[in-house]
């Protein structure tokens, strides 16, 4: 390959097939790597489920794969289609060439006759899978950091990347293409502007969306280990939780001195209040059931307890920021200084990667699981086992403390 390094798996695996001219492997390549089309945005937002074929001057539809794409512009966007889905809807009087990736050292130009329409199918039918192979780790070898406090902050939300099958270390994100994307946090995020991803992205990163109460019960548990340099057994953690609600209610209900005079509070219901403590109680040993069954599966070790949740925030604030690149929500720029605070804010609560990824899994677990132990742990419990012994992941090769 000389100086040229192939910027993902994918254009090495074009470029080994090329060189060694076997055509069929390229094809095999191709039927499972979605292929991207520049489209104006403008365009595009006009008409959300159509891809446009805006061919060269010399007949060629350019397509690049994702490895290869160029960084984010406010008027330019891109659209991913499947090989297949070429095969299907090219037309006589469509551009005579798919270019792919031209200008690389991966490039090739192919003829579009009917003959080689089918055979594109052909391929396509014969794929194994679409798309980079979800639950493992990818990264961009060119075009992404590596290293440094922007890719810790990438690592930070490499969670969701690698359930996803995304390149964790893509800062200049296209994802699946912009109007995918868009649908994506539309319906996952009620997101469908620019102010709708800072609200959120904002929010995110000040752990604002982490329930208060599950907090609450970890800091008790957390001042207890502190107090007594070990271990904490529930029903003590419970009783501490217990009592520190009921003094809080207690405090509430007394007259208040400001500025304005006595304030006269009025007290909780009783009913109230011990509704709280129940459900607190309740909450206490659903985490101390999480975490038995977290050392049983090594996402703890045998002594090992989750000191906060805000970990899941932190975690999907670092993927919220790339996605309103792809959404073209916000800009490359905007994106980076997100990704760097959540890398500090992940710094500061905890102290290593293991110890964020059980948080991260555990404010997962405790908002979608239900205690059922299904896709919603499966899944974050496959992709911690990558990420921590993967000597490709970059828990393993990015410090936790970067200075």
């Amino acid at each position: 390959m000389g100086t040229w390094i192939a910027p993902s798996v994918i254009e090495r695996e074009l470029y080994g097939a090329k060189t060694a001219g076997d055509w069929a492997a390229y094809f095999d390549v191709l039927a499972r790597t979605p292929l991207y089309v520049a489209q104006s945005r403008a365009q595009s937002d006009a008409h959300p489920g159509s891809v446009f074929f805006h061919s060269t001057p010399d007949r060629m539809l350019v397509v690049h794969t994702a490895g290869m794409l160029p960084a984010p512009t406010p008027e330019t966007v891109f659209e991913s289609r499947s090989l297949r889905w070429f095969s299907e809807v090219w037309a006589a009087d469509d551009p005579a060439f798919l270019a792919v990736n031209p200008g690389s050292p991966a490039e090739a130009y192919l003829t579009t006759t009917p003959a080689d329409l089918a055979r594109w199918r052909t391929h396509a039918e014969a794929s194994p899978h679409y798309g980079l192979p979800e639950g493992r780790i990818h990264a961009l070898f060119t075009g992404g950091p590596l290293h440094g406090p922007v890719a810790h902050g990438l690592a930070v939300g490499s969670h969701l990347a690698v359930t996803n099958g995304e390149f964790w270390n893509s800062l200049a994100y296209h994802g699946s293409g912009y109007q995918y994307e868009r649908r994506r946090v539309a319906k996952s995020w009620s997101i469908t502007e620019r102010s709708d991803w800072l609200s959120t992205l904002h929010t995110l990163l000040d752990c604002g969306m982490v329930s208060p109460v599950w907090e609450f019960a970890l800091r008790v548990r957390r001042a207890l280990a502190s107090d007594f340099a070990g271990p904490v057994d529930v029903e003590h953690w419970r009783h501490v939780a217990e009592a520190s609600l009921r003094r809080n209610a207690q405090r509430a209900a007394e007259p208040q001195l400001t500025p304005d005079g006595v304030t006269v509070a009025q007290p909780r219901p009783a009913a109230e209040v011990e509704g709280e403590i129940a459900g607190v109680r309740r909450l206490i040993g659903r985490i101390a059931r999480y975490e038995q069954r977290f050392r049983a599966d090594g996402l703890l070790p045998a002594d090992g307890w989750v000191r906060s949740v805000e970990g899941w925030d932190i975690g999907r604030a670092s993927q919220m920021a790339r996605w309103g690149v792809g959404c073209r929500y916000g800009s490359v720029d905007e994106a980076e200084q997100a990704v760097l605070r959540a890398g500090e804010a992940a710094r500061d609560t905890y102290r290593s990667w293991e110890e964020f990824s059980a948080g991260y899994i555990l404010g997962r677990c405790l908002h979608f699981d239900e205690e059922e132990f299904g896709t919603w742990y499966t899944t974050a419990l496959a992709a911690h086992l990558a990420l921590t012994t993967d000597p490709a992941s970059p828990w393993r090769n990015i410090p936790w403390n970067l200075g």
